[in-house]
């Protein structure tokens, strides 16, 4: 049975002048290995703010992009259930212990031990530390307070994302979003959402054995069965070998912001969004 929330067991390394180490492509299975899903990133990555010299940043960014993204992207949240942005790790709380783990790796799991030298291991806690708000820099941000009004209004946002328990459940909870997202991430999203649309998050359509043709949002999925929330919020399950069609779409549901928002609207809505951080009131 494959369910989407599978941790991937292979992963590539994708090699560049970076880096040298001849396990350094496990190193993006090992990371997620690291992550502990519940609150407290925000908390943790603001403990850390201001630590890091830019060129161990920058230096881990390279090591980053020349080992992890092929399994985590750039985002750091291409594997189903791991956000590598979250600032939780389960089994290294201080920079030391962090440090150790992606030096010896987790015995029993699919991080192995790796020949970082001192300063490789600088580089990445560094970025791994800082890279959530790694591109706010080149981004542009409006008001909070002005985005808030825009995503309950002229946006249409709210009509289809649920913030701190209200709005509906038919597309993903935006509570936490500023938490898992970058800047950068985020406008791409809002410019684009067909072409950065997560596969976990894609709609799917299934046709019942009668007729019936049921549209929603596809929560879980195994070889058998499918899990989703359809047009009216109601939860279903349904036995694929029962079905007439299953499609996952690939076109999003969500227009792009600038289909209704200007330049100056998309800044403040992107602003609103980075101020969701699970915690704050909507």
């Amino acid at each position: 049975m494959r369910a989407l929330n599978i941790l991937e067991t292979v992963c590539t390394t994708r090699r560049s002048g970076a880096t040298r180490h001849p396990h350094h492509g496990l190193l993006a299975i090992g990371l997620g290995l690291l992550l502990l899903a519940g609150g407290g990133g925000d908390a943790a990555a603001q403990d850390h703010a201001g630590q890091y010299e830019q060129a161990d940043i920058e230096f881990g960014v390279r090591l980053y992009n020349a080992n992890c993204t092929r399994c985590h992207a750039e985002s750091g949240d291409e594997v189903a259930g791991v956000d590598l942005r979250s600032g939780q790790y389960s089994r290294a709380g201080s920079d030391g212990e962090l440090m150790r783990l992606l030096r010896t790796g987790v015995p029993g799991t699919a991080m192995p031990p790796n020949d970082f030298t001192r300063s490789e291991l600088t580089g990445l806690v560094a970025y791994l530390r800082t890279m959530r708000d790694f591109d706010v820099g080149s981004v542009r941000l409006g008001d909070v307070t002005r985005g808030r009004g825009l995503f309950r209004g002229a946006g249409a946002c709210a009509t289809c994302h649920r913030v701190h328990g209200n709005g509906p459940r038919t597309a993903p909870d935006l509570s936490d979003i500023g938490a898992i997202r970058t800047a950068a991430t985020l406008q791409r999203t809002l410019l684009d959402p067909t072409g950065t649309m997560l596969p976990v998050n894609r709609p799917v359509r299934a046709v019942t054995s009668d007729g019936t043709v049921i549209n929603g949002r596809r929560l879980n999925e195994d070889t058998y069965t499918v899990q989703l929330i359809d047009e009216q919020e109601r939860l279903r399950s349904l036995v694929k070998a029962e079905l007439r069609e299953y499609t996952v779409l690939t076109t999003s549901p969500m227009p792009p912001a600038t289909d209704v928002l200007d330049e100056q609207e998309l800044a403040d809505v992107l602003a609103y969004l980075l101020s969701l951080k699970g915690l704050e009131h909507p």
